[in-house]
């Protein structure tokens, strides 16, 4: 994800809380929709929808915090 902001990502982890919050919240979400499809954990197609609306509205907001703290630098 966002592979021409992999060092910006890195500081931003430590730097900023709030987009480290983002950050292991949409891998939280990629762990669960990956559980969910493969069977490990029951779910409806109706949930794995709803947590894959989440984790893109999480991107969204990340790549929105990344395009910003770029052009600060």
């Amino acid at each position: 994800m966002f592979p021409e902001y992999r060092d910006l990502i890195s500081r931003l982890k430590t730097e900023d809380a709030h987009f480290a919050r983002l950050f292991e919240r949409h891998n939280q979400l990629d762990h669960e929709i990956q559980n969910m499809e493969s069977g490990v954990t029951p779910a409806d197609a109706f949930a794995i929808e709803s947590l894959k609306k989440e984790k893109l509205l999480l991107k969204d907001k990340m790549y929105v915090v990344l395009r910003k703290a770029a052009q600060a630098a």
